[in-house]
């Protein structure tokens, strides 16, 4: 497969990423920040024919959540993206090489505003086992307010719990995505992607 680009070294250091755990109310202008970084995404990737959906916290209705947008991008397949993820960087998206050990069958890019984390792009096959498995817990909270209520209660208790380690946050939310995945899918191997709730 090729390989993806690395961020190209700037002679300017950039501020320091806050990386802390906050989580907060819901903001109903999520959802446009959504709907502008999609059209990007779409004209920018149209070679692909890209599937672009708001997922994570941000894309339910009401939910509190860490104030970043989460975008999965379903592809025709990871090689067949991979010419085009250059072309991210120039809209300020950095790839994240390291996440492919805990979800391999994913690209993961953030992008950084002053230091402060804006959006992630979660890229995968679309209609595969991954693309599947992140609208399924989206659209579980979407359906069930006590359910989403109840994420949002174990969200707040972590980011309270773990202010600073965003990996123990997100271990920490593992087993109510998974069991929420079981019970809407009918089971499968676990798979890491509590990452994308935001």
């Amino acid at each position: 497969m090729p390989t993806l680009p690395c961020p190209s070294a700037d002679s300017t250091a950039p501020p320091p990423v806050d990386d802390r755990v906050i989580v907060v109310p819901a903001d109903p202008t999520w959802a446009v920040r959504y709907r502008i970084e999609a059209q990007l995404l779409r004209v920018v990737l149209s070679e692909l024919d890209p599937g672009v959906e708001h997922i994570g916290s941000t894309a339910v209705p009401g939910l509190a959540a860490k104030p970043v947008i989460d975008l999965l991008i379903g592809v025709p397949g990871l090689e067949r993206f991979a010419p085009y993820a250059h072309r991210l960087l120039a809209y300020g998206y950095e790839y994240v090489a390291d996440q492919e050990r805990n979800v391999p069958d994913r690209r993961f890019f953030k992008r950084v505003v002053a230091g402060v984390r804006t959006h992630h792009l979660h890229v995968v096959q679309r209609d595969g086992l991954l693309w599947q498995r992140y609208l399924g817990f989206r659209d579980a909270l979407r359906a069930d307010p006590a359910l989403a209520q109840r994420y949002a209660q174990l969200k707040l208790a972590l980011a309270e719990r773990h202010p600073d380690d965003r990996e123990a946050y997100t271990a920490g939310k593992t087993s109510f995505v998974e069991c929420v995945l079981a019970a809407r899918c009918g089971g499968g191997a676990p798979r890491m992607l509590t990452a994308l709730a935001a």
